[in-house]
């Protein structure tokens, strides 16, 4: 990315970031969470909804109370459990799997070690195993050690293009390593969470508001329109 290019970006963002905590205000960071909690969850919320991770995740723990009775499940047992998620049997392996490996690596099945590695550390440990991409590991780093990290979901993904600081050729994947110069130091959580909040609200996959939107001054996507229309005529 060039310079000019990065600084104008980032000058975006400082903009969208502040309209939205106009907006939205700015997001209380939550006592952390135990990050393997955090993790399983992330786990279980991939392709799917909030509602339907949780559903899951309840039924998980209400199944198995210690993380070590998974261990002596069948992956069967867990898929049954975690079915209202979508993708059981896969997640129940990815789960398993997950629980066997920190536990032939730790001794115990717990993740409290990771408060005191690094963030590339992590990403390095982690960034091997199956079914552990990129936004599950910055949600780790996020909401389970309190870092600064930028998960990049469907929401974010879709209003970063439309907004145009997200390239349309980048996936999910790749547009995790973009973001990491472009947010603004101590802003992840805020922005993370209010662009979520705005992409169900207002900038939704489907018949977006842009008529109720107060980012329309950043967007390509109203700009195209704009276009588009003015052509048609």
């Amino acid at each position: 990315m060039q310079e000019n290019h990065l600084k104008k970006l980032k000058a975006k963002i400082r903009r969208v970031t502040s309209l939205l905590e106009r907006a939205y205000g700015i997001p209380r960071r939550e006592r952390r969470g135990d990050p393997l909690d955090v993790l399983i969850q992330t786990i279980l919320s991939q392709n799917t909804n909030d509602r339907n991770r949780d559903l899951a995740y309840d039924r998980l723990k209400a199944r198995f109370p210690f993380w070590k009775d998974i261990l002596r499940a069948k992956t069967g047992e867990i898929a049954r459990a975690i079915r209202p998620g979508g993708l059981a049997n896969q997640k129940a392996k990815r789960i398993r799997d997950l629980l066997q490996w920190i536990e032939d690596r730790q001794g115990e099945i717990e993740l409290y070690f990771l408060r005191k590695m690094g963030s590339e550390e992590i990403q390095e440990t982690f960034g091997t195993l199956k079914g552990i991409g990129p936004k599950t590991l910055a949600c780790l780093l996020l909401f389970g050690l309190g870092r600064e990290a930028f998960p990049v979901d469907t929401h974010i993904l879709r209003i970063g293009k439309r907004l145009g600081f997200i390239p349309e050729r980048l996936d999910a994947e790749k547009a995790h390593p973009w973001m990491v110069p472009l947010v603004p130091k101590g802003k992840s959580l805020s922005l993370h969470l209010n662009l979520i909040q705005f992409g169900r609200s207002i900038c939704r996959a489907k018949n977006p508001k842009c008529e109720f939107c107060f980012l329309r001054g950043e967007c390509l996507y109203v700009r195209r329109a704009v276009h588009r229309d003015h052509q048609a005529n």
